[in-house]
């Protein structure tokens, strides 16, 4: 069963730039791959599609069987309880502390106290982040603020799992971690999609790869056929 499809989407914007055009593809349940691409090439925007930032142009995006362009209102907040965004720029709240972040979708759901600490504190350990769970924003480095955002969208145990450019902000050996733990994910029932354009980093991982040119989809690669390159 597909958790994701595309179906012949085009994405234009004022002006006249396409960003994305009749890119169709599915994201399988427990499973996990990757979108490349050149600078510009629309990795970002297709992201946005899924996580109800921004509305196809033509086309449709399907969650399950639930056509995004039919979420409206109140319904995209409990769509986005079912989508983990790891987001480029961190998004994390300046005022509150580590934990608290990470808290916030467990919060928002209504989850008991006890289990959001329990949940909260375990993602914090995977992450190398324990030690700073009272830590603010501002008190930690770039790549520690990057791994906050990361464990806030994997804490709910969401549906889908997207991130944008997740290493961006890591050493090698911290990304080649961070990788593993999204790897395994998929056992757990979440399904991963992630945006890159660390290329050695995609083949290290032997994992199905969608290619984006300038907003359509060019290539589709099986792991198969990353592991006889």
């Amino acid at each position: 069963m597909s958790v994701l499809r595309f179906d012949n989407v085009s994405k234009q914007y004022p002006g006249g730039h396409a960003a994305l055009s009749d890119v169709s593809f599915e994201v399988q349940a427990g499973e996990m791959l990757f979108i490349t691409g050149h600078s510009g090439a629309g990795k970002s925007t297709l992201l946005k599609l899924i996580h109800l930032s921004e509305r196809p142009s033509r086309g449709a995006v399907l969650f399950g069987e639930r056509n995004l362009m039919k979420v409206r209102g109140r319904r995209v907040a409990l769509h986005r309880r079912e989508v983990g965004v790891v987001f480029q720029d961190h998004r994390l709240l300046t005022d509150r502390s580590v934990f608290e972040n990470v808290a916030l979708p467990l919060i928002l759901r209504g989850m008991r106290r006890g289990e959001i600490a329990r949940r909260v504190r375990s993602v914090l350990e995977k992450l190398g982040l324990g030690a700073r769970e009272r830590a603010l924003p501002s008190q930690l480095s770039a790549g520690e603020q990057q791994r906050v955002g990361i464990a806030r969208a994997m804490v709910s145990e969401p549906q889908l799992l997207v991130a944008d450019e997740p290493t961006g902000n890591l050493d090698p050996t911290l990304s080649a971690e961070i990788m593993t733990l999204f790897s395994s994910l998929p056992a757990r029932g979440t399904s991963v999609l992630i945006a890159s354009h660390d290329l050695g980093l995609v083949k290290r991982m032997k994992k199905r790869v969608l290619v984006l040119d300038h907003g359509t989809l060019a290539d589709d690669i099986s792991p198969e056929d990353l592991a006889d390159e």
